[in-house]
């Protein structure tokens, strides 16, 4: 099974692929989709649109997890957000992968059995469960990982 998880944003966008045989994690491609914060937003939109359409052809995920908004600090923030998890859905269905969405306590207490983790510990279980020297840099993309291996995890 291949998974892409992704950690939506509109001025980083986190995305990762895992394969998964026999319950085994495996990193396939990470990274990052940016866009200029002071591109218009159709424009911003338009970018994370192509760059996540090119990433699923040429990784041919079958399922994509997605990480649920889930903050309420900034509005402006929160609507930009929701804006490129939008197009991220688009483009997942468009290519007729399967989503699931999972909240961050979701992904925490897959990943650790605590759903008040640090972002540290997230990361460091990233590192640990695929084999990795190093925590995948930047933050975003060790989220979009996250996302992939809570999935993995549920589905098992």
């Amino acid at each position: 099974m291949r998974i892409l998880g992704i950690d939506p944003g509109t001025g980083i966008l986190g995305f990762g692929v895992i394969d998964v045989v026999k319950g085994q994690a495996k990193l396939v491609d990470a990274g990052v989709i940016r866009t200029p914060a002071k591109e218009d937003d159709a424009v911003r939109l338009q970018t994370i649109f192509e760059e996540i359409t090119d990433i699923i052809a040429e990784t041919k995920p079958q399922e994509m997890a997605v990480e649920k908004l889930f903050f309420a600090q900034n509005v402006t923030t929160a609507m930009t957000v929701a804006q490129a998890r939008g197009v991220v859905l688009l483009a997942g269905k468009q290519a007729g992968l399967d989503i699931y969405e999972y909240t961050p306590l979701q992904i925490k207490q897959a990943l650790t059995g605590y759903g008040r983790a640090e972002k540290k510990q997230i990361q460091e279980m990233v590192r640990v469960i695929l084999k990795l020297k190093e925590i995948p840099k930047p933050d975003d993309c060790a989220d979009a990982l996250a996302a992939a291996i809570t999935h993995s995890m549920t589905m098992r």
